[in-house]
C-alpha cells in the first residue's frame, strides 16, 4: 500500500465513516500530531475525542485529497472537507493540509493545518468575515 493510500484510507475510515477503532490501524501508538490545536500535540485518544466532537456538530463528512505528493517516507496532501451543519443541513466546506511520515503502513509523524475559522464561521460560531475583521485590528467580543 502506498503512503498516499494510507492517508486516503485514514480519512475514509476515521473521518468519513467515524470508525474511531480504526485510528490504531493508521496511527502508531506513540505518534503525536501537531498543528490542529495550537501548542498542543494530539495523540490517538485525542483523535477519538476530536472525531466524535466533529461528528456531533457536522452531518456526513466527505474528505477529498485533490493533491497528494509522496517523497520517501513522507506524504503530503491538500484536504477539502465537504459536509453539512448537523442542526440545519446547510452545506459547509473548508480546507487544510497534512504532512505525515509513514512507517510500516502507519503515521509516525503528522503535521496539520486546517481552516477552522472558515468552518466555525459557517457553523455560526464565529461572525462572518472573522479573519478580515481581525486583520483590521478590531477585536471580536462576545457578550
Amino acid at each position: 500500500m502506498s503512503h498516499a493510500d494510507v492517508l486516503r484510507e485514514w480519512y475514509s475510515e476515521v473521518w468519513e465513516n467515524g470508525d474511531t477503532d480504526a485510528i490504531d490501524q493508521y496511527f502508531a501508538p506513540d505518534t503525536m500530531a501537531e498543528g490542529l490545536i495550537p501548542e498542543m500535540q494530539v495523540g490517538a485518544d485525542d483523535f477519538r475525542d476530536l472525531v466524535m466532537a466533529f461528528r456531533h456538530i457536522l452531518g456526513d463528512i466527505h474528505v477529498e485529497l485533490p493533491k497528494i505528493m509522496e517523497d520517501g517516507d513522507w506524504v503530503s496532501a491538500i484536504i477539502h472537507l465537504k459536509t453539512t451543519r448537523a442542526d440545519n443541513g446547510a452545506p459547509l466546506e473548508a480546507a487544510g493540509s497534512v504532512i505525515a511520515r509513514i512507517r510500516d503502513g502507519r503515521m509516525v509523524e503528522a503535521y496539520n493545518q486546517f481552516d477552522f475559522i472558515s468552518l466555525f464561521e459557517q457553523l455560526g460560531q464565529f461572525p462572518q468575515d472573522t479573519l478580515p475583521v481581525c486583520m483590521t485590528g478590531q477585536r471580536l467580543d462576545w457578550a
